[in-house]
């Protein structure tokens, strides 16, 4: 990039540069984003009446494209710039347009004294740095990659078993004789004492299943292979058994990566699983749309429903049935006493439709019972999440008689508490962010200070960065999640480099490059989410009653506002009522298309209808700001707010009922990090328009099974939506089309059954890595537990003291 630098400084150009800094000098703000940049470039090109060539050809247009960040100080420019994916280079252009490369803690400081927050003569910043850590485990080279972490883990130790065999077939043969359950030993037993002999008999146990009849069940010669050293767990059948000890005999005498996915994959290792999920209210009924609860609540009973379907299958190809192996799994969450009418004050509850998952809820320590009696924000709940480990872990240890085979983090909360019961426990840990909320709220590191009584971001970003890096692997849900897109930085990546003023620099947070990152998108949940023209499976008198409460029930306890035309095009959204959801944003969006409000009602479904009903300060800032939206664009008898909760069936009817209207989707987050809602749409039928911001571009074809809008942009919107009704109007099987597009595209893609195949398959490999490299992993967890102390705790006890009095 330095290249692309020089170059433009010695053309013609040179002088544009000038020009276009100048015009950089006289905005009124002095810290520029992407968008702040391209918008100066773009007027600036109109002001001076450039080609189109230049505009988007020039070296000075390969700059801006490039450049994320420009920070005016004093007569010097800071450019921060992005030559490719998970990369970024720092330059100061001076006055007289010299260049100069910056380093890290430069552009760290530099950014701390923009916000008055840069005390040198005090001493320096505590640096976090978790570079060297890496330096003991393989990276991935292409950023294209990065996501598939397991694909090249199996590369590396497919050819460490090539190059090392000796070491790393004893570590195989270690690993192999660990697998019990409830004491009853599998896989091998002492019989089998070296990896030599283990290769041995491999053949001879080959060669008597073999001659058994295919189909035989294992019981019918399980003694036989006990006298060779073999014990449950190589298959259900003479023909699974064989196979499973073919691989192992292919991996032994020629390893490749997919013979030891294949063989890693089969391994009986998994039984017992924690899915942790403190925050908001978790509930199988009548919480969806209360404060902090929505996609996650669903995202992790569907996964625990489908991991618990999944397990059962694996014990029964493995033959484990005779032994009575019963998989089990616990959704951990946190018990409010004070439950507001749902059942979140039980203990225990059967996730339905299961026969052994379970949602465990554990109540906080009673410091002030005003506070932990009741529902706290997710912003909210630091101090507790430590005492609230120790106690799950001794609730844990006796739902399971034993400790759990593998923990799940969900969100940085449920993160931080996987890795203090992983720690505690010595189990592998899985971390699912959903959101990092440092993405979603802009300059909310370098603002912390001002943020600090409402969000406390301080602890939330170092529990994420003690997280993400304890964690033996993560789960996005997109690419981009991780390492964004050429032109926009992914989530984690923005913990790449990054200050607290006054708190800590963080100059090396996470290794993108790192193989712990898989991207296994969620699925939806086919039960209750299905197309709209599967009538059969569709219960007439719901749609009935969903169809009456959408567009004309007069319930002025739970719904505002009469449609003058029910008749019209419905356009339909739902959501929590935050900020970051939008679902203002799309109403003011609405209020201010005269032509949208021609051919289409507005039709919410969110939250609370009152500011007395909410105990969520956003919540309540919503709710206001709706009303006056309503009032000011005079929407009255065209908009629809439903404050409602739905049951999962009710969920899945409401988007058949829109299909049937005709209807269309809108999401307009303003950062989503995946979007279930928009899987539940597009299954259901209904043409979609998503945020362009986030997980959505992944999920969405532009205009092949849905749209992408920039929700900040609200003509753009409106006018988007409206050519396609108009589109509609024109030609009634376009509709139809994008319909069966979005249907395609989610049973293609984002199914439950894929994902827990591979999320099952990823602990078991991460598993064997985390045994065979386990010495390498104790410096880096000591690192990361002296951040959890000395950062982390202390700043948590503040926020307890201030809990004390409220």
């Amino acid at each position: 990039m330095s290249e692309l630098l020089q170059t433009l400084l010695d053309s013609e150009e040179k002088s544009d540069l000038r020009s276009f800094i100048s015009e950089l000098r006289h905005q009124e703000k002095k810290y520029f984003l992407r968008n702040d940049i391209i918008n100066v470039y773009s007027e600036y090109c109109s002001k001076y009446q450039k080609s189109e060539e230049f505009c988007s050809s020039s070296h000075l247009a390969q700059l801006i494209f490039y450049t994320q960040e420009i920070i005016q100080e004093d007569s010097n420019l800071c450019f921060i710039i992005r030559p490719k994916i998970a990369s970024q280079e720092v330059y100061r252009l001076t006055e007289d347009l010299k260049v100069e490369q910056m380093t890290i803690q430069e552009l760290l400081d530099m950014r701390d004294r923009i916000v008055n927050r840069f005390h040198p003569n005090e001493g320096d910043l505590l640096e976090l740095d978790f570079g060297p850590f890496y330096d003991y485990s393989p990276t991935i080279r292409d950023p294209k990659n990065i996501g598939k972490g397991v694909n090249f883990l199996n590369r590396y130790l497919s050819s460490k078993l090539l190059q090392d065999s000796q070491q790393w077939l004893e570590n195989l043969f270690n690993f192999l004789r660990l697998h019990q359950y409830n004491g009853v030993q599998l896989l091998i037993s002492d019989r089998i004492k070296s990896q030599q002999q283990l290769s041995e008999q491999v053949k001879k146990a080959l060669a008597f299943v073999s001659s058994r009849p295919s189909n035989e069940p294992y019981e019918e010669f399980r003694f036989n292979l006990q006298a060779m050293g073999f014990e449950p767990g190589w298959g259900n059948t003479a023909q699974r058994t064989q196979e499973t000890l073919n691989i192992l005999d292919e991996l032994i005498d020629s390893p490749d990566p997919q013979t030891l996915e294949a063989f890693i994959s089969r391994i009986p290792m998994i039984f017992k699983i924690v899915l942790v999920s403190p925050h908001g209210w978790f509930g199988q009924e009548g919480v969806l749309g209360r404060p902090d609860t929505g996609g996650q609540v669903v995202y992790v009973l569907d996964q625990a429903k489908s991991l618990e379907t999944q397990l059962q299958e694996d014990v029964r190809l493995a033959g484990l049935e005779g032994l009575n192996v019963q998989p089990k799994v616990i959704i951990l969450t946190r018990l409010i006493p004070n439950s507001d009418g749902t059942l979140c004050n039980q203990r225990l509850e059967k996730v339905h439709g299961t026969e052994n998952a379970w949602i465990l809820r554990v109540p906080l320590r009673d410091f002030n019972p005003n506070m932990t009696q009741n529902w706290i924000s997710r912003f909210e709940f630091w101090p507790y999440l430590e005492t609230y480990a120790i106690d799950a872990e001794k609730e844990l240890r006796a739902e399971f008689q034993g400790r759990p085979d593998l923990i799940v983090g969900n969100y940085s909360d449920g993160n931080l508490v996987a890795f203090l019961l992983a720690r505690r426990m010595k189990v592998t840990q899985c971390n699912i962010a959903h959101a990092l909320e440092k993405s979603k709220y802009l300059f909310s590191n370098l603002y912390w200070n001002d943020l600090e009584d409402k969000y406390h971001f301080s602890l939330q970003f170092t529990a994420d960065l003690i997280a993400m890096n304890a964690a033996n692997f993560v789960i996005s849900s997109t690419y981009q999640e991780i390492v964004g897109t050429p032109d926009s930085v992914g989530q984690y990546e923005s913990y790449k480099c990054f200050t607290m003023p006054d708190l800590y620099h963080v100059v090396n947070g996470i290794e993108l490059f790192s193989p712990k990152f898989n991207v296994v998108p969620p699925g939806v949940n086919e039960n209750y989410y299905f197309p709209y023209t599967r009538t059969q499976d569709r219960v007439e008198s719901d749609r009935l009653r969903i169809k009456e409460m959408l567009f004309t029930l007069d319930d002025p306890s739970q719904i505002f506002g009469q449609l003058e035309d029910p008749n019209k095009r419905p356009l339909f959204s739902m959501a929590r009522l935050d900020r970051i959801k939008n679902l203002t944003g799309l109403a003011e969006c609405f209020g201010k298309s005269p032509e949208l409000q021609e051919h289409c009602n507005l039709i919410l479904v969110a939250g609370k209808l009152r500011v007395e009903e909410s105990s969520d300060n956003e919540e309540k800032d919503e709710i206001v700001k709706l009303y006056h939206i309503i009032d000011q664009y005079n929407l009255h008898g065209k908009i629809r707010w439903l404050g409602v909760r739905l049951s999962k069936t009710d969920s899945g009817e409401i988007y058949r009922v829109i299909a049937d209207h005709q209807g269309i989707f809108v999401q307009p987050a303003l950062f989503e990090a995946f979007g279930l809602t928009i899987l539940e749409s597009m299954i259901s039928g209904v043409p979609t328009f998503a945020t362009q911001f986030g997980g959505p571009l992944e999920i969405i074809q532009d205009k092949v099974n849905g749209f992408y809008i920039n929700p900040t942009n609200l003509e753009e919107t409106a006018d988007k939506i409206i050519e396609f009704v108009t589109k509609c109007e024109h030609n009634p099987d376009y509709w139809q089309t994008i319909s069966q597009k979005s249907v395609e595209r989610v049973y293609s893609t984002y199914t439950w059954k894929i994902h827990t195949t591979k999320l099952l398959s990823l602990a078991r490999i991460y598993g064997f890595w985390n045994f065979s490299s386990q010495e390498k992993r104790e410096d880096l967890l000591r690192y990361i537990e002296a951040l959890f102390y000395l950062i982390y705790k202390p700043r948590a006890q503040q926020l307890l003291e201030q809990h004390q009095y409220r």
